[in-house]
């Protein structure tokens, strides 16, 4: 099961963590996983000047996006655009099951 972890800092987002893997397909046919990596790497490649303003990673079954200071309006906009795409993957119906969204404000 692919694990999203979201916390909050007032109304920014303070970090989002995702690990794990879907396991709803063979490895390497995994449409779930392939999903969730290529939002998750549109994302880091949309963000205005990501290494100087996040500490990115994005590895096999692990990302992590975590601000070093305030977002920009850009930047929110990215990251609340991949929020909304990962829960729209928890609730399809053909991906049901496969990921968990956890928010901490």
């Amino acid at each position: 099961m692919i694990k999203v972890e979201i916390e909050f800092k007032g109304k920014s987002i303070a970090s989002l963590k995702v690990k794990g893997h879907a396991n709803s397909g063979p490895y390497g046919k995994d449409l779930v996983c392939a999903a969730t990596t290529i939002m998750l790497t549109g994302a880091a490649n949309a963000l205005e000047n990501d290494a100087e303003n996040f500490d990115v990673e994005l590895e096999e079954g692990y990302a992590s996006f975590v601000p070093k200071g305030p977002i920009s309006e850009h930047d929110n906009t990215v990251l609340e655009t991949l929020i909304l795409q990962l829960k729209t993957l928890e609730v399809s119906p053909a991906t049901k099951g496969t990921i968990t969204i956890k928010e901490r404000k």
